[in-house]
């Protein structure tokens, strides 16, 4: 499931939330494989803590919900089950301390997971993890019942029914055909006492219930006026010791991240940037770890808005985006290139990716101006159009100090101001994040999509569907729904991404969304911590991160 994370997270901050080595010098940047300094339990000692910063510590702690972000996807996966882990290719296998066995099969034309849950496996309150989480957590996102606001449905609406198996502690999911992505789902379950909408939506606010949790770790404290969260070993866990004795989150802005990093405070930090790279480089004892981050850096355009309800000014506007520009901006000094990302759902380092905005948005400021001409929006004196007497300016949200975020969002300005159009950039704290895109305070933002999985056109819908909670532009419309369900029913996963292809290009004729660039995952990090930093794909076990003997 994807999962919603701030630019700045993007291009800046972003920590341990994906692992080939980058050279302290000005050779040009891998992204081949991961960086994680991977090591066996032995070679780890017992103890010690790990601090990081991050951009937000988000209020909705429930990642199912809709408001959850990056940072709540983050959060849960150190303290709550973790059913599946995925290698820094891609690759599934499932958590052995959760489950004792998987077996996907095809039953009379109909996909059939079994998952038999391991008999220790229970939740911190008492409660056994047996089948009736996998009936939750399917009830909860299938999509039925409105009243849940569900982050993704994708996939769970495609089931037909979860059962028990031979006994409580097996459950039997029945699709309605074949699924082609049934390894991305049931990677994480959701308490069954998570059992109405109410609950769904508001018990999380604010408070991460613990006690619905299960893992290596649980919370130790949580501090929401200073943004600090502490994790520490869970007494009731029955796997292998987490080898840190605490893991902390501190909410923080950029600058002061990388001031607390240079003074031993924090102990990894994002410096995916020319500036934040530099302040760090020389420091002794420090490792930079560097992958292709699975994510991307994209515009929003807020239909809502007056002005961008018009098609042709937001064609305009898209059109006017000079990405070549932003791209040698956004990696200056990082010695990085890459091709101009072409999809919301897939990586060009994956099989099937296609360029779907080539010949859909291209970049033409002549014709973006012809578009303004023809909507009658009108060169003024300075520059800026006009209409019925009102200018054409949109609000740019920036949620971070860092001199990247800030070189960029000018960059930007100026780019859009050729074609007579008055970007007006608002700065505002990195902790307003859900704020600013829940409430959908702006007109224009700047937002990435991180992955949780490599299977990133089953979740078409998540994307692109009209009103879906992940469809922050508010695009979309019937026909282009019925298109994305007929998709989603291709059993094949390889014909399913090249039929997605043809039907991404259709989205992106909304003009509502415009992909950036992707970018490296750089971490910079002590160079003792092992099973930590630039992982691409990676998910493994918390409970192996920590620092080498």
């Amino acid at each position: 499931m994807k999962r919603l994370t701030a630019i700045l997270a993007v291009v800046v901050a972003l920590l341990g939330l994906s692992g080939c080595g980058v050279a302290l010098d000005d050779s040009a940047i891998s992204t081949t494989g991961a960086d994680l300094n991977p090591q066996s339990r032995e070679n780890l000692r017992d103890g010690g803590s790990l601090t990081t910063a991050i951009t937000e510590v988000s209020p909705q702690w429930n990642t199912f919900h809709a408001d959850g972000t990056a940072y709540t996807l983050l959060m849960w996966r150190w303290y709550n089950p973790t059913l599946a882990y995925f290698a820094p290719d891609g690759t599934y296998s499932f958590n052995r301390d959760f489950l004792t066995d998987v077996r996907k099969e095809l039953v009379d034309g109909k996909t059939v997971v079994t998952y038999t849950v391991n008999p220790k496996a229970h939740y911190n309150d008492g409660t056994p993890i047996d089948y009736r989480a996998f009936v939750n957590t399917w009830r909860t996102s299938s999509g039925t019942d409105p009243n849940y606001i569900v982050s993704a449905t994708d996939g769970y609406d495609q089931i037909e029914s979860v059962t028990r198996g031979v006994d409580d502690r097996q459950a039997v999911v029945r699709f309605k055909g074949v699924w082609a992505w049934p390894d991305g789902l049931f990677n994480i379950l959701l308490h069954p006492k998570v059992n109405s909408a109410d609950v769904y939506n508001t018990a999380y606010l604010q408070n991460p219930h613990p006690e619905w949790g299960a893992g290596p770790y649980t919370i130790d404290s949580y501090d929401q006026n200073t943004g600090v969260v502490v994790f520490k070993r869970n007494p009731q866990w029955w796997g292998n010791r987490g080898k840190l004795d605490r893991r902390v989150f501190r909410q923080m802005e950029d600058q002061a991240a990388i001031n607390a990093f240079r003074n031993g405070e924090i102990d990894a930090i994002g410096v995916a940037s020319k500036d934040s790279r530099a302040q760090v480089i020389t420091m002794g004892g420090v490792d930079i770890r560097t992958a292709a981050a699975p994510q991307q850096s994209l515009l929003v355009v807020n239909l809502d808005t007056p002005i961008l309800a018009d098609r042709r000014v937001r064609e305009a506007v898209l059109r006017g985006v000079d990405r070549e520009t932003l791209a040698r901006i956004r990696f200056t000094g990082l010695n990085y290139t890459e091709p101009l990302p072409g999809s919301l759902q897939m990586y060009s380092f994956q099989p099937g990716y296609e360029d779907n905005v080539k010949g859909v948005i291209d970049y033409d400021a002549g014709r973006a101006a012809a578009l303004l001409d023809e909507a009658g929006w009108v060169v003024g004196d300075d520059g800026v159009r006009v209409k019925d007497g009102r200018r054409l300016a949109l609000t740019l949200p920036i949620l971070s100090d860092a001199p990247a975020i800030q070189n960029l969002a000018r960059a930007f300005q100026a780019i859009l101001k050729k074609i007579g159009v008055d970007v007006v950039i608002a700065q505002r704290p990195s902790s307003d994040f859900s704020k600013v895109v829940v409430n959908k305070e702006f007109d224009l933002f700047l937002m990435g999509f991180a992955s949780s999985d490599p299977f990133g056109m089953a979740y078409l819908c998540q994307t692109w569907c009209e009103g879906s909670q992940l469809n922050k532009a508010g695009a979309g419309y019937p026909e282009l729904d019925a298109e994305i369900a007929r998709v989603a029913a291709i059993p094949d996963p390889m014909q399913q991404i090249a039929a997605g292809n043809k039907v991404e290009r259709q989205a992106f004729a909304q003009y509502s969304d415009l992909p950036l660039f992707n970018g490296p995952s750089m971490v910079a990090v002590k160079e003792d911590l092992a099973n930590y930093g630039a992982g691409q794909f990676n998910v493994g076990p918390v409970e192996d991160i920590g620092w080498q003997k």
